[in-house]
């Protein structure tokens, strides 16, 4: 046997063994298939009616769900242009409040500044001239009992002494 027909022997075998994979492959595949028709056949009569019937139950809900975003959407509309009504009223509310804050501290302040000239001016239009008018009023007493108590000397009789007038019966 030469070196040619060791070859071709060797190329013939590998070929019948190609051969013998690719019928295996086509037997296999085949069977795959069956089975891959078998489980298709399955799907169709178990899970189809059940996708049938979720699509039946979304096709009931579906207004439904409809009805809920849109009446979602209404309330969540008239929500915020309340939270806007009321963000504005507050807002309103704050302004005139500060407002009347500063309207009432203006008023005190003008009140105490008029109560403070008013005590200036009582004071130098009442008070003044009332000490004033007390202490001529002891200058005159005091003459006049000096007065009086010189003329009692002169006619011997009994020297009072003077009392001193306290600081309460001064102020009027």
């Amino acid at each position: 046997m030469n070196h040619i027909d060791v070859f071709i022997l060797l190329t013939g075998l590998a070929v019948l063994l190609q051969a013998c994979v690719l019928g295996a492959m086509y037997i296999t595949m085949r069977e795959s298939g069956a089975r891959m028709e078998a489980l298709a056949a399955e799907v169709k009569t178990k899970i189809m009616p059940a996708a049938a019937q979720a699509q039946e139950i979304f096709a009931e809900l579906r207004p439904k769900l409809q009805v809920i975003a849109d009446n979602l959407q209404e309330t969540t509309t008239a929500l915020r242009d309340q939270v806007l009504r009321v963000d504005a009223a507050v807002s309103d509310t704050v302004d005139r409040a500060r407002l009347q804050v500063i309207r009432a501290d203006e008023l005190l302040g003008r009140t105490l500044d008029r109560v403070e000239q008013t005590t200036d001016l009582v004071h130098k239009t009442v008070i003044s001239p009332v000490r004033q008018l007390s202490g001529l009023m002891q200058g005159i007493t005091v003459g006049l009992e000096f007065l009086f108590s010189s003329r009692a000397r002169k006619n011997g009789g009994p020297r009072e002494e003077r009392r001193p007038v306290p600081q309460d019966e001064m102020f009027i």
